[in-house]
């Protein structure tokens, strides 16, 4: 028995040597199994750890088990012996397998020599509680009692829970650590700051909270929203504050490519794909590898490459344009539109199966006109910002501030940047009135007639009436020099007057 015992204290010797080098867990746990494989009599053991997801018990690491085996091993939590034992937190021991009905083999490991193996398992424990079972055939051989496995075993399982444990608490202190990277680079964030430090409204916070929530993750997001309202701005948030963030990030508008190049610049083409392609090129998806790529308009993708980008999401593999070779890449997918992409699918221009893949999930960024409360902080943040690139202080007056607020903003965001530029431009001094202000700001919006919502956020017909507004205001409400200036007969000017609606208009400014 002096033999065994010495033999014991250097197999722990080694075991603690390994607990106290490694913080992989799996290969932790393999490395301990193999020193009792090398040092003793056992062929095969497994540790079997409950898994929080699923809640049953899974083989984490092995020893004599091939790839496949190992995976087969999944038990319920009262399943077999492994089950037996993690519920009754005791050891149970298996002289004979061939005669335990309770012994599934579920592993499929040990048909060829069925009736010569014994078995023993016992509980892995922590704070009173079994986390796992530790399963072995016999250590010491047929000469030392099965007892003598026992007590050893559980020597061990005691030493892999207090690993276990370590791991646990590492695991725990890595997420504070990520919460905190996080929350500082929502801090350092440059975008973030631009796009929430003047959003304090009810939508817009939930807009950051959907953002925190997601971008940590490696889930495809879809943003709904108007154009204008910042979906480019918030795809790159998402992208800065997940782990991608070293890595690219690919803006691809799927409307501004023709049909025909779509293909290979999403997926890229081979040399003699076509004619001109004298040289292989990589697509946008190989240039995004580790980081994200945005995906403008995706709404507008035409049916051929929607098949092809469907099964990118479900295999992450493709070939490019005139290729064979099946490549992978790892890419994270953000995606937008302004359409009603239900109503696409029903209409059939957009693939069911494909929606489902990219509608993992959405996030409605609001129209500027549902978050009144934001736009002074808006409209501030345009001043600040001209102010350190042209080094011009403005500010509106009062009648001026509140004219802006009561207006629908339907180009969102952009339009009011664009608007601010201008008027830095035009303005002389450093207020900015009312009369400063274009005239098509003060006019009613036309009635939306009831149907299909339209593609574009301003329709061809308010961008009509904005353009007569402002050639008239340009020369003095006069009409016959407004229509000369837009191509117009007289007629033909009086017409558009009386379709928008503005002969009070030009009656009061005339007047004034």
């Amino acid at each position: 028995m002096k033999n065994v015992g010495e033999l014991e204290l250097k197999v722990l010797y080694e075991i603690s040597q390994i607990i106290g080098q490694a913080l992989d867990l799996e290969q932790n746990l393999k490395s301990i199994l193999s020193v009792l494989s090398e040092s003793l009599a056992m062929k095969r053991a497994t540790v079997t750890l409950i898994d929080d997801e699923t809640n049953q018990l899974v083989i984490r690491a092995s020893h004599g088990l091939t790839p496949e085996e190992k995976d087969r091993g999944v038990y319920r939590l009262d399943e077999g012996v492994t089950g037996r034992i993690f519920q009754t937190a005791k050891p149970y021991f298996v002289p004979d397998i061939s005669r335990e009905p309770l012994f599934l083999d579920k592993t499929r490991s040990r048909r060829l020599e069925k009736d010569k193996i014994s078995f023993i398992g016992v509980p892995i424990m922590l704070k009173g509680q079994p986390i796992g079972v530790l399963n072995v055939d016999r250590l010491f051989g047929q000469d030392v009692s099965f007892e003598e496995d026992i007590r050893f075993l559980t020597i061990v399982a005691t030493l892999m829970s207090q690993f276990l444990s370590l791991h646990l608490q590492i695991k725990a202190r890595e997420e504070v650590l990520r919460r905190e990277n996080l929350s500082l680079r929502l801090k350092l964030s440059k975008s973030y700051q631009r796009f929430f430090i003047v959003g304090k409204s009810a939508p817009m916070i939930q807009v950051h909270q959907m953002i925190e929530k997601v971008s940590p993750t490696k889930a495809t997001v879809l943003l709904l929203g108007e154009s204008g309202t910042g979906k480019t701005l918030t795809a790159r948030i998402i992208h800065e504050l997940s782990d991608r963030a070293r890595f690219p990030f690919i803006k691809v508008n799927c409307a501004s490519i023709p049909e025909t190049l779509l293909e290979s610049e999403l997926f890229g083409y081979e040399k003699g794909a076509f004619t001109g392609a004298v040289s292989s090129k990589p697509g946008r998806f190989e240039e995004a590898d580790k980081g994200s790529i945005f995906l403008d308009e995706i709404g507008e993708l035409p049916q051929g490459i929607q098949a092809k980008l469907l099964r990118f999401l479900q295999e992450r593999e493709f070939e490019r344009l005139g290729g064979n070779k099946t490549r992978k890449v790892d890419v994270r997918i953000i995606a937008a539109t302004n359409r009603d992409l239900t109503e696409a699918v029903s209409e059939g221009k957009f693939r069911e199966d494909l929606f489902y893949r990219i509608n993992v999930f959405p996030i409605r960024v609001p129209e500027l006109r549902e978050r009144r409360e934001d736009i002074p902080a808006l409209l501030n943040h345009f001043l600040d910002k001209i102010n350190r690139e042209y080094g011009r202080r403005l500010f509106f007056t009062p009648k001026a501030l509140d004219a802006l607020v009561r207006y629908n903003w339907p180009g969102n965001v952009r339009e009011m940047e664009n608007l601010l530029e201008r008027l830095s431009i035009m303005i002389e001094g450093e207020k900015i009135d009312l009369e400063d202000i274009p005239t098509y700001f003060f006019l009613p919006m036309p009635k939306q007639e009831p149907g299909p919502r339209e593609d574009s956020s301003v329709s061809l017909k308010d961008m009509e009436r904005r353009e007569v507004v402002s050639a008239l205001e340009r020369h003095g409400w006069v009409q016959s020099r407004a229509a000369r200036e837009l191509g117009l007969t007289l007629r033909q000017m009086g017409y558009r007057i009386k379709k928008f609606d503005l002969e009070g208009l030009i009656n009061e400014r005339r007047r004034g």
